[in-house]
């Protein structure tokens, strides 16, 4: 008996794990000031994002404290049939796809109050990671024997955390978060086609059988902390360092293919899966060379290697059959441990007025070889600029990011978990924050 589970001309599998954004399965950051300045902020951390970028800056405030940001995530993806896809598909030799229009919004909320003279408590509520792709199945046609099916991911991370702030010399400061995280994603794309023998294990008639429209729902908890130092030897240098734990997220749910109960086979199965986090470290300087001007630079260490490969465990007994015919239910990834560079500069106009601009390098994770559509990575050359304005207590910030991904290409013939093609990205990121000072 023969037995093969195949994707058309394509080698995207059911256990994708659509953790799609900027730099690897994270964002670059929160908060409107530090986003302005490149997220080069380790070395600064002195407004409400601190929970995030390094919580040994929360030690030094003096009054209580709320800040709200929010932000709003636009992609616009590309991706190329190659041309030797015009081998083994009809129709033309090139086909290019491009993403919808689509908003993933995300943010932070932090408070924060001083318990004597020396520690500062607080509670940070953010998005960390949350992104995805929404493509137009009609661009996909030539894959998918014609038929234009749903073709989406989307992912979002909640962390929840309480922290503590101790300033334990005029010099130096000490801060950790405990990191409750909760992940959620989706993800829509076509299953593909089964081809089985005369005895079949599951009931499928011989020859090619077209599995459908493919969807999964999944959420899931985890654990970490975030631990941080800031020195700052003279009012003109600060030095920053932060470590983020690993956090694996346990997620569970539901994946649908309305079409198995044709072939006697459930609709649906319950379904599991363990992603990690890993671990982030990053160190900061800032320096103020004159009054007025603030110049910041980072170094970011993401350990992406960490995640090689996803398995999903499919609980339904015929689910598992279709996916250990082929393998499936293990996604291999072999992503690389990736360093960020980053740059940022803030000058004050006047007593209520800072404007700010900055840059960064983010490397992409990901080799060619395990690259699709529904979990693009690109190497990233990112210019942020913003504006801050401060009325008493009441601060307000706006930024603006853009990401330019550079252009990637798959070929067909690597030995691949992906997605042969030619992939394009862009991303456009506004964002507004307000804090206040009681």
């Amino acid at each position: 008996m023969s037995k093969r589970f195949h994707l058309a001309a394509l080698t995207v599998v059911l256990v994708l794990p659509t953790l799609a954004s900027a730099n690897g399965l994270n964002l670059n950051g929160l908060g409107s000031r530090a986003q302005a300045m490149g997220g080069a902020f380790v070395g600064i951390a002195n407004d409400f994002s601190a929970v995030f970028w390094n919580p040994a800056g929360a030690a030094g405030f003096r009054k209580e404290m709320f800040g709200f940001y929010a932000r709003d995530l636009i992609p616009a993806a590309t991706y190329r049939l190659p041309l030797l896809y015009a081998q083994v598909l009809p129709g033309p030799e090139i086909q290019v796809a491009k993403t919808k229009t689509s908003h993933y919004l995300g943010g932070l909320a932090a408070y924060y109050k001083p318990i004597g003279s020396k520690v500062v408590v607080g509670l940070g509520i953010g998005t960390p990671s949350g992104l995805g792709a929404m493509w137009d199945g009609a661009d996909f046609t030539e894959l998918t024997d014609g038929t234009a099916y749903d073709w989406s991911s989307k992912v979002g991370v909640i962390s929840i955390s309480p922290l503590v702030a101790v300033k334990l010399s005029d010099v130096i400061s000490v801060g950790a978060t405990f990191n409750l995280n909760y992940g959620m994603f989706s993800l829509k794309m076509p299953a593909g086609t089964v081809t089985v023998g005369e005895e079949p294990e599951i009931p499928f008639p011989p020859g090619p059988n077209d599995l459908g429209q493919y969807e999964e729902n999944m959420n899931g908890w985890g654990i970490g902390a975030t631990f941080g130092v800031l020195v700052m030897p003279s009012e003109k240098l600060g030095i920053g360092l932060t470590v983020r734990t690993p956090s694996t997220v346990s997620f569970n749910g539901t994946a649908n293919m309305p079409t198995l109960p044709v072939y006697e086979v459930p609709g649906s199965s319950d379904l599991k899966r363990k992603i990690t986090w890993p671990l982030w470290i990053a160190g900061g300087v800032s320096f103020r060379p004159v009054p007025r001007l603030l110049l910041s630079a980072d170094v970011h260490w993401t350990q992406w290697s960490k995640l090689d490969r996803i398995t999903t465990d499919y609980l339904e007994s015929a689910w598992q059959t279709l996916v250990e015919m082929s393998g499936l239910d293990v996604r291999v990834l072999a992503w690389k441990d990736a360093t960020q560079l980053r740059f940022g500069a803030e000058y004050t106009l006047n007593a209520s007025t800072a404007l700010r601009a900055g840059y960064y390098h983010d490397p992409a994770p990901a080799p060619l070889s395990t690259l699709n559509v529904l979990l693009p990575s690109h190497t990233y050359n990112a210019v942020t600029l913003g504006v801050g304005k401060n009325i008493a207590d009441l601060q307000l910030d706006f930024g603006l990011e853009y990401l330019m991904g550079n252009t990637r290409t798959a070929v067909i013939g690597l030995p691949a978990e992906g997605m042969p093609g030619t992939y394009g990205m862009k991303i456009v990121v506004p964002t507004v924050s307000v804090s206040y000072k009681f």
